[in-house]
């Protein structure tokens, strides 16, 4: 791991205000060798009210020299630095891949990013698209002269004797939903961008450079000081996680607005920094059990709103996509979010979407594996499910298989 730097102007993001998530205009980044001087993961943060989880670039050496820049992170002058440092030993960036339509936290990046390295060809994932109104991606700041669609055959690619990829490419009426899973050969390693993730049971060391928004929602109550030490940093950790994952988990409830202000008033900090004393939460005391049930050992599983929104679109189309990547070859996952690299064989990943399963398949060695996220925390998305059908703006699931 290299040491991140300890100079705020090296983490400045002036662009922040294009996707207005935490930690705004100032983000740090740590770089990770995954393989020994193969493949490294850049780390930053994002989150929104002190909910904040990894968001992950991998830079994969080629075998020729140069580098691949899978889903670029914000490129501050740390990060610039860092990868420079990549450059210098193995060569320039050849290559920076857009795997996702729909991610907008990630497509915010690639211009800026590109234009820091001029030399690099940009692949994006097919059906892009952009919200309130759909502009052309030179627009939103891709160069055009280096911008192009990823080929629909992975052996057309200018990389194809290092990567293979398939693409996942889901059309949801307004714009699609679409993933591009990359696998390296050399390497038996699987690049996903948001349709796998694995929950580690301790803190990323992402979050523990500033180690504020952990111990923010490690406290019970709004009068509790604020204090650091490792267990409340792993509360803090475990319960930002479920606020990711389910964004209204069922072991939360929200206090009223008198006991928020009487908690308020008594707060020992009334700074902006802590919302002004303001800590609207109240966590039932089976909180962890949600957390381990969603957890599972570090399993790798598909997330809630993908599970509920997103995939039940297509599951014949999901279900055949994931065969496909499973016939590849990888040992590890290293995917955009939360924990990173994920040791995963192809049948684990491929269990992952036994949900669009009408009758999982049995298999004797599933253990926890198999085992489907609480329904009870499932409830809020599927309340955002219902709402979004009777309003018109979702469509109904397909039937599952």
């Amino acid at each position: 791991m290299e040491q991140s730097s300890t100079h705020p102007r090296d983490w400045s993001w002036h662009f922040w205000p294009a996707v207005p998530l935490y930690p705004y205009g100032k983000r740090r980044t740590i770089c990770s060798e995954i393989v020994k001087d193969t493949i490294w993961t850049f780390d930053q943060l994002q989150g929104i009210l002190y909910t904040v989880v990894p968001i992950r670039m991998t830079v994969v050496k080629l075998a020729r020299g140069g580098l691949l820049v899978y889903a670029p992170v914000a490129p501050t002058p740390e990060c610039v630095r860092l990868v420079n440092n990549l450059v210098t030993q193995h060569g320039h960036v050849k290559y920076i891949i857009l795997p996702t339509s729909s991610g907008l936290e990630h497509k915010v990046f690639v211009g800026p990013f590109a234009r820091r390295f001029p030399q690099a060809q940009v692949f994006v994932a097919p059906h892009q698209w952009s919200f309130p109104i759909n502009l052309p991606l030179s627009w939103l700041g891709f160069p055009p002269e280096r911008t192009q669609v990823l080929p629909e055959d992975s052996s057309q690619s200018p990389f194809a004797d290092e990567f293979d990829y398939q693409v996942l490419d889901i059309n949801l009426g307004r714009g699609s939903f679409v993933e591009v899973a990359f696998f390296h050969k050399r390497s038996h390693t699987l690049l996903l961008t948001d349709s796998i993730l694995s929950i580690p049971e301790e803190p990323p060391p992402i979050n523990q450079l500033d180690p504020y928004p952990l111990l923010f929602h490690a406290r019970d109550h709004g009068g509790e000081a604020i204090t650091d030490h490792p267990e409340n940093r792993r509360k803090g950790w475990q319960r930002i996680s479920l606020f990711a994952v389910y964004f209204s988990p069922h072991s939360l409830a929200t206090t009223g607005l008198g006991e928020m202000l009487r908690d308020a008033f008594q707060a020992p900090d009334h700074s902006p920094k802590a919302y002004f004393g303001l800590f609207p939460f109240r966590w039932r005391e089976d909180w962890q059990k949600s957390f381990y049930t969603l957890q599972g050992n570090g399993r790798p599983f598909v997330a809630p709103i993908l599970q509920v929104l997103i995939l039940p679109q297509a599951p014949q189309q999901v279900l055949m996509w994931a065969e496909q990547v499973a016939t590849w070859d990888f040992r590890q996952i290293i995917a955009c979010h939360f924990d990173s690299p994920i040791s995963a064989s192809p049948h684990q990943f491929r269990q992952a979407f036994d949900f669009l399963h009408k009758q999982p398949p049995f298999s004797e060695d599933s253990g926890n594996l198999n085992q489907p996220l609480s329904p009870e925390d499932m409830q809020f998305i599927r309340e955002i499910e219902a709402t979004l059908l009777k309003q018109g703006i979702a469509k109904p699931p397909q039937e599952k298989i």
